[in-house]
């Protein structure tokens, strides 16, 4: 349960960062003051906020090819950045099995996004990971 709440937490500090430019350091530290993680864990939403803001472009670019009819800047915010930290995990993080940051990230769309997020994250998160699992060689 430790590790969702870590990835709930990247997920505020990323959305924070997209919204209002908040300095996701700050932001970070603010939810943890509030509500405190132990120390692995706070280390582990640490690196996926880090990671993912390393690597946003190239996220983004995963995600708007697999969302046909909407770039990602007029998806739902919380969809947008649910899925980025998601993608991050599935692209960059070997030790997270995929389907682990899909499920993840289908639970905070469901308990943060609309009726049909969950749906929309679930496929679009599927898609990213059918393609990694294709460019891998030797599998």
């Amino acid at each position: 349960m430790s590790r969702r709440k870590a990835r709930e937490y990247a997920f505020i500090v990323i959305f924070q960062v997209d919204q209002v430019q908040a300095d996701p350091q700050q932001a970070m530290q603010y939810l943890l003051d509030e509500y405190p993680l132990a120390e692995k864990d706070q280390q582990f939403a640490a690196e996926l906020v880090k990671g993912t803001l390393q690597h946003m472009q190239a996220i983004d670019e995963k995600i708007a090819r697999y969302s046909r009819e909407w770039s990602v800047e007029r998806m739902s915010s919380v969809d947008r950045n649910i899925m980025r930290v998601a993608a991050y995990e599935i692209l960059f993080r070997q030790e997270v099995p995929p389907v682990v940051a899909i499920d993840e990230a289908i639970e905070l769309a469901k308990r943060y996004g609309g009726e049909q997020s969950s749906r929309f994250v679930n496929a679009i998160l599927d898609r990213i990971q059918g393609e990694k699992n294709e460019s891998v060689p030797g599998d």
